[in-house]
């Protein structure tokens, strides 16, 4: 039989809060641990229409809505997202993926070549080799010049999701859901008179979902018997 603790009453059952430390934070089903904070804002265009005769709004005009917030990381020996996000790969011009973030893991400057055509490095002789001609007949193709690379900006990162979730000592539960996030812009200070370090990133989003409460699991109270009363 399913029974409530006594100790819990129903005001505490009914009206539930969560701090930050009851919150978790996954972006593309991943835990971000350096997460300190989170906020959002949503604004929409809405404009008054006039018409002669009235000093007095006709109507409301309703235009583009927008959802934007900021996203602050703690700071250790790594960077907070280009690590953990590093398998949301992008499309790149072959040029400009650094060695080091190449999907095949290469990390010699060379021109990635088709079949068996030899690899000219960057500015060797390049109009003489014999790999030229079959760059240039590459090019012809629409994605001969794009390859998949790791992202090495996070900007660069492909869209994805964050999803909150809030549990707190009373077993309460909710969820808060980010869809399409990409990131904007990214900031990083330190100076002498810091104890921590942070970055900050801004974003943009899609669309979102608000808090929502989640229905907990029965409370059972194990006898000393191991068997659920």
């Amino acid at each position: 039989m399913v029974r409530t603790p006594p100790q819990i009453s129903e005001f505490s059952r009914s009206h539930n809060s969560f701090s930050g430390v009851d919150i978790k934070a996954t972006f593309a089903n991943k835990t971000i641990g350096e997460l300190q904070a989170i906020s959002y804002s949503i604004t929409r265009e809405k404009a008054p229409i006039y018409t002669l005769g009235s000093a007095d709004p006709r109507a409301f005009s309703r235009g583009k809505r927008g959802i934007a917030g900021t996203l602050i990381f703690i700071t250790f020996d790594r960077h907070a997202l280009l690590e953990e996000l590093r398998a949301l790969k992008f499309q790149s011009d072959k040029e400009d993926v650094r060695p080091e973030f190449r999907d095949d893991g290469s990390n010699s400057l060379i021109f990635p070549t088709s079949g068996n055509a030899p690899s000219t490095p960057v500015g060797g002789g390049i109009a003489n080799s014999p790999a030229t001609a079959q760059q240039e007949s590459d090019l012809t193709t629409v994605d001969s010049d794009q390859e998949a690379a790791h992202p090495w900006y996070v900007d660069q990162i492909p869209p994805f999701d964050i999803t909150l979730a809030a549990a707190n000592e009373y077993g309460a539960l909710a969820v808060m859901n980010i869809f399409g996030v990409e990131v904007l812009n990214e900031g990083f200070g330190i100076s002498i008179d810091d104890l921590v370090s942070e970055q900050q990133m801004t974003y943009i989003a899609r669309t979102l979902l608000p808090w929502q409460w989640v229905k907990p699991k029965p409370y059972f109270i194990n006898r000393p018997d191991g068997q659920s009363s």
